[in-house]
C-alpha cells in the first residue's frame, strides 16, 4: 500500500465537519488541522493509482465544504531510527 496526503481547502467554520467525513473514507489513516493555505491534511493509503483517482474525484471532491484539493504522492518511507 502507498501513502498519500491530500490538502483540504475547507469553507470557513466546516474544518471539523470536513474532517468528520473523510474520516469515513476506507483508505483514511489520520489528519491534521494545518496553518498556511489549506486547512486540513489528511493521510490516505491506496493500492493503485486508479484508487487514488477514484478516491480524489469521487469521494473527496463530493463532499460538502471542500473548496480546493492538493495530492501528494509518496515513494517511498524512512523508518525513524530506534530510540534507546
Amino acid at each position: 500500500m502507498r501513502a498519500v496526503f491530500v490538502m483540504l481547502k475547507v469553507d470557513p467554520g466546516h474544518v471539523h465537519q470536513v474532517a468528520a467525513a473523510v474520516a469515513e473514507l476506507e483508505s483514511y489513516s489520520e489528519a491534521y488541522s494545518i496553518s498556511g493555505q489549506y486547512d486540513l491534511l489528511v493521510k490516505l493509503y491506496i493500492e493503485t493509482l486508479d484508487d487514488l483517482d477514484r478516491l480524489v474525484t469521487d469521494d473527496i471532491h463530493r463532499l460538502q465544504h471542500i473548496r480546493e484539493t492538493f495530492t501528494i504522492l509518496t515513494f517511498g518511507v524512512f523508518p525513524s531510527p530506534a530510540r534507546g
